[in-house]
């Protein structure tokens, strides 16, 4: 069923969100708002693992009370809907602004929670089936349940109000790329999770009224699972994101080098460090990608200082003076074919092998990255032209 599988997804997502944060935590610990994100990724998890149907029955069955896992949940849920706000009041708010208003934050969620649990135990649900769907469907027909669950949705959705208002805020002032989609998401997920609450009030009063409201229960329980989940991942990507990100643009490079990389290997072989392997293999992300796309420009330069008396010659043949940069990446490509083919057609090198032909980056290039961005181009140009292509000047 698909509730289950979302619901085992949002559990360890959740859990794992806890387990990826707890070593900063132990780092920051005087930091409210890293510890109101901690309190939400284990309230999280847990709000979805002690509810599966798999494991509810053993934990009503240990504490010897029926039904106790949806209190359970249900309080967990309440507890990181104030933790959530906890967190996007510090980072909306200057410091002594973001405590006070935290502090009144849990302080109604506190009373919420107090008042939640003595209603449960007032209203005494006790229609347990196999799954926690049916047996909220069960007890929604007893109007005092279905009062208790009213209110639990209004605290649910009054804390959601406040992450759509403060997500959206924070995400139109967030400077950093990552960090503004993460709140985008979170005002995403706290929107579903508003729809998740309309669906449920909708439920329960038509159920009161007399209506069967069965076929509404795929939809609750898709937005709410949908919700979580978005907003799992909008507070997670600002810490992974970058690191992806960087991972991405790194393999991109590295696969745009390579047909510069193979047919300058092809020609001096020496330049490799390590014997490379087969073509088809070199398209895998190595697993070491930072160290292999640095040896891979290394490489590259190495190939191109070994043609430099070849490079001279094509360079003097287009009318640059041997010691002037190329400020092209396709007149860099070009140079590097008609060198790359005079090598293997043995020809003579030019009368002045010592002539200085400066690096493919010099006067250009600042940094490692800007290396990367110059060679990349220069090797798309490359893999453009063909040999047919080169005229009688260039050879």
């Amino acid at each position: 069923m698909i509730y289950d599988v979302l619901a085992h997804i949002c559990a360890l997502a959740g859990l794992a969100a806890f387990c990826y944060r707890l070593p900063e935590l132990l780092q920051r610990r005087t930091d409210p708002a890293l510890w109101a994100l901690a309190v939400y990724f284990l309230c999280s998890g847990l709000s979805f693992l002690i509810d599966l149907n798999w494991l509810r029955d053993h934990v009503s069955g240990f504490f010897g009370y029926p039904n106790l896992t949806t209190i359970m949940t249900q309080a967990a849920v309440v507890v990181l809907t104030a933790a959530q706000q906890v967190v996007l009041v510090h980072w909306s708010h200057p410091p002594e602004q973001a405590r006070l208003r935290a502090k009144r934050r849990v302080l109604a969620f506190s009373v919420a929670l107090v008042a939640l649990v003595a209603l449960f135990f007032i209203v005494e649900p006790y229609r347990q089936s196999p799954s926690a769907e049916g047996t909220l469907l069960r007890n929604m027909r007893d109007v005092d349940y279905a009062g208790y669950l009213l209110f639990y949705i209004t605290i649910c959705a009054v804390g959601q109000v406040g992450a759509v208002r403060l997500s959206y805020r924070y995400a139109r002032i967030a400077r950093r790329t990552w960090l503004r989609t993460g709140m985008w998401t979170v005002t995403a997920g706290a929107s579903f999770i508003l729809l998740y609450c309309a669906i449920r009030y909708t439920q329960t009063i038509g159920t009161q009224l007399g209506f069967d409201m069965s076929s509404w229960e795929p939809a609750y329980w898709l937005a709410g699972d949908i919700g979580s989940l978005l907003q799992l991942f909008g507070w997670t990507v600002p810490s992974w994101g970058p690191a992806v990100s960087a991972w991405v643009a790194n393999y991109r490079s590295y696969l745009r080098l390579r047909p510069l990389w193979w047919a300058l290997y092809d020609a001096v072989p020496a330049i490799a460090l390590e014997p490379p392997p087969s073509r088809a293999l070199d398209r895998l992300p190595p697993s070491d990608l930072e160290y292999r796309l640095y040896r891979r420009v290394i490489e590259i330069l190495d190939g191109y200082h070994a043609l430099r008396p070849h490079l001279a010659h094509a360079a003097a043949r287009h009318g640059h003076p041997p010691d002037r940069a190329r400020h092209s990446p396709a007149d860099e490509a070009r140079f590097l074919k008609a060198a790359l083919r005079a090598r293997a057609e043995g020809s003579a090198a030019p009368p002045s092998p010592a002539a200085s032909v400066p690096p493919p980056f010099a006067g250009h290039r600042d940094d490692f990255a800007e290396e990367v961005a110059w060679l990349t181009e220069v090797a798309r140009s490359f893999a453009r032209i063909s040999s047919s292509r080169i005229t009688a000047r260039d050879e």
